[in-house]
This record gives structure tokens, C-alpha cells and sequence, in this order.
């Protein structure tokens, strides 16, 4: 009995010892977006679930700021550099403010990257761009020249903050290929803060502002519904085409009654999924941020990055009429 007992307990011991390590083996990755409530990152979310479900000694922390300032994300990383979490994936709301306290979250051994909108470099081990920033950039704008007679009229531009990174890069993309559509006149742009309120009175102003105005392009899923809306609100439909970037569950009924003829989206629950999957992968070893390589995502692939330490996911997706009831009902 002795002998037997002292099994037992040697088996106890040894399940004890099993369970702690597989506990302590979870890895725990921060998904830190622009703002809560927001259908892009709450689906965004969702992939990351699905990642961590995948990889199984994994917990995803889903969260961020109330509004979309970069004050809102220090005090959150914060939070997370205390809670000691293996990994910060952000999607940041401005370029350099956040670098100081990533910088003191690596330096305290968590894994940072920048997914969606990117901090500087100095700030990140790398960056995960949906797509690639000409290719979005080239996109937005020729949805606008193809709802117009003949390619030509004026068109305005809806951004989200005025520091918003992934935003200022796209609409820098979106000048650079101007000369490629000759009928396009650039008439002005204006920020709504990813706040639908304040994105509907910028498309007001611009409809009062510009009474030639045939197409706003709006590279946020906040402002592209809100844009959408004033444009219907105002009896537009038909004079005023509204495109961009959009959720194709939030931009369905826009599609149908005629104030979208088409936007554009990466998939955001395949972003979310791929930025868990790149931040596990770098915070447990298994690859390297180093300039040419690839980082594994799972089921999309791999991401090979640039001499900035930046990958592209995948190419833009353009919804419109055929297609976008169908995938309203995905995300």
C-alpha cells in the first residue's frame, strides 16, 4: 500500500508539474485596435479568435480606447505592459506617439507589431500591411472614375484622423496615380475622425462646399456608411457616388439603393487571423522580423517582408451589386 501510495502521489506530482507547464506556455497576445465598437476591428477580432482556438495555448486580449486618439492607446498598452502579455498587435491611430511606450514594452520582452495602420519602425519588430498600399490606393480612386460619365468629374476624399497612418499613405497613393485618370479633379479632403457624426456633417459640408461634386471616396468603413448616408439623406443618389473602403454588412443597403455603385475591403477577420498568428510566431520563436523574410500566418500563407520590415496580406476585394448581400452575411 505504501508503494501504491507513493505512485499515486508521484503521478499528482507529475500532473501538477504538466498542467503548470502547459499553463504557463500560454501565450498571450494583446490585439489593440484604433477604438472599441467599431464592426472592422470587432471582426478583425473574430479571426484572431479563430487563430487562437487553432492554436490552442493561446489567449487573445481584445481591446482598445473609446475613441480613436493615440492618448487613449498609451494608456491601454500601458495597462497591457503591466499585465505582463507575451504580444502587442496594434493598429495604431497615430504613426510616432505610440513609439516611446512600445519601445518600453519591447524593451521589457513583449513582442510588438503594427497590423492595419503601422507605428514607425522603431516602434515595431514589423508591420502588416491588408494589402498593398498602391494597389488600394489605385483602387479607390478607379472606383471613382468608373462611376463617373466618361471618367471625369470632381471627387472628394473622407478620411478618418489626420494622423492616421494607413489613411495619409492611401490618399498619398490615390495623388500618385491622378495623372493615370485625367478626368478626375481632386477637389479637396476632409477628416471625420472614424466618428460616423462627424464623418456625416464632413460629407454635408462637401455637398453644400462643392455643388459639382459626382463621388466621395472614403478609405474608412466608418466614413464610407456615414458618407453614404448624407449622400442619401440629401437626395444625392444618382449625383453623388460614394465608394472606398466598407464592411459589406454595413454597406449592403447603401449598395442596393444606388448611393455605392462599388468599395472595396481585405477580408478583416483574415486580418485579425493573420496578425494573431504572426505576433505567436515571433513571441514564442518560431520566425523572425528580419528584412526578407517570411513569418508564417496559418491558412493565409506566409508575409515576406521589405527592407521597413513591412508584408502585405493579401489584394483588395471590390464589392458592389452581384456579390455584397452575399458576403453581408460573413462580416
Amino acid at each position: 500500500m505504501r508503494v501504491f501510495g507513493k505512485l499515486v502521489l508521484a503521478a499528482i506530482a507529475a500532473l501538477t508539474l504538466v498542467t503548470s507547464t502547459a499553463q504557463a506556455q500560454e501565450v498571450r497576445i494583446a490585439l489593440v485596435v484604433k477604438a472599441l465598437g467599431i464592426g472592422f476591428f470587432e471582426a478583425a477580432n473574430r479571426g484572431a479568435q479563430e487563430a487562437a482556438a487553432e492554436l490552442g495555448n493561446v489567449e487573445i486580449i481584445y481591446t482598445g480606447p473609446t475613441d480613436t486618439t493615440a492618448e487613449g492607446q498609451i494608456e491601454v498598452i500601458n495597462a497591457l505592459i503591466a499585465q505582463g502579455v507575451d504580444a502587442i498587435a496594434v493598429s495604431a491611430n497615430d504613426t510616432d506617439a505610440l513609439v516611446p511606450t512600445l519601445r518600453r514594452a519591447m524593451s521589457r520582452g513583449i513582442t510588438v507589431i503594427s497590423w492595419d495602420s503601422g507605428v514607425a519602425p522603431e516602434g515595431r519588430s514589423m508591420h502588416l500591411n491588408p494589402s498593398s498600399n498602391a494597389l488600394i490606393g489605385n483602387m479607390c480612386v478607379k472606383m471613382a472614375a468608373d462611376s463617373l460619365p466618361g471618367g471625369a468629374g470632381d471627387v472628394a476624399i473622407l478620411s478618418a484622423t489626420a494622423t492616421a497612418t494607413n489613411q495619409n499613405i492611401w490618399i498619398e497613393e490615390m495623388k500618385q496615380v491622378l495623372p493615370n485618370y485625367p478626368g478626375i479633379n481632386l477637389v479637396t479632403t476632409v477628416y471625420g475622425d472614424d466618428l460616423a457624426d462627424k464623418s456625416y456633417r464632413e460629407t454635408q459640408g462637401l455637398i453644400q462646399s462643392h455643388p459639382n461634386l459626382k463621388a466621395i471616396i472614403a478609405p474608412t468603413s466608418v466614413g464610407v456608411v456615414a458618407a453614404a448616408q448624407a449622400v442619401t439623406d440629401a437626395g444625392k443618389i444618382g449625383e453623388i457616388n460614394v465608394t472606398g473602403l466598407g464592411l459589406p454588412s454595413e454597406m449592403a443597403g447603401h449598395v442596393m439603393s444606388g448611393a455605392s455603385e462599388s468599395f472595396a475591403i481585405w477580408n478583416p477577420i483574415d486580418l485579425g487571423y493573420s496578425a494573431a498568428m504572426i505576433a505567436y510566431n515571433l513571441a514564442t520563436g518560431n520566425a523572425e522580423a528580419a528584412p526578407g523574410g517570411t513569418i508564417p500566418m496559418g491558412r493565409m500563407g506566409s508575409v515576406t517582408l521589405d527592407a521597413n520590415g513591412e508584408g502585405a496580406m493579401a489584394d483588395p476585394f471590390l464589392y458592389d451589386a452581384s456579390n455584397v448581400e452575399e458576403f453581408a452575411k460573413i462580416f
